[in-house]
């Protein structure tokens, strides 16, 4: 079982940013990668962005590359969204998630098993 907390959500006015953690507990080693997802009001969940726990490797949704930066720190089994330069569609439910041992790569939501409670990002214009 792994435990994940998000943090850092907040509102910003458009071209401002955020720095979201999601802390993670429990059996951590055993993580082969987290992914950000994201959902707006009246939207389906998407994919945002995704890091391999012990390897290298970082992956974007097209909307956000150049813009968003995925980073972790094993030390602290915590992983970092860096939300740059955002607009008004970034506003929505932002969520960090893991899968169980041994699973490949993926940007499907119905490959991951663990999930955060979620946190509120709101862009303003």
């Amino acid at each position: 079982q792994v435990q994940l907390v998000e943090s850092g959500g907040g509102l910003v006015q458009t071209g401002g940013s955020l720095r979201l953690s999601c802390a993670a507990s429990g059996r951590t080693f055993s993580m082969p990668y987290m992914g950000w997802f994201r959902q707006a009001p009246g939207k389906d969940r998407e994919f945002v962005a995704g890091v391999r726990w012990s390897a290298p490797g970082t992956y974007y949704a097209d909307s956000v590359r150049g813009r968003f930066t995925v980073s972790r720190d094993n030390a602290k089994n915590t992983v970092y969204l860096q939300m740059n330069s955002l607009r008004v569609e970034d506003t929505a439910i932002y969520y960090c998630a893991t899968t169980s041992p041994g699973r490949a790569w993926s940007r499907q939501r119905a490959d991951y098993d663990y999930w955060g409670q979620g946190t509120q990002v709101t862009v303003s214009s």
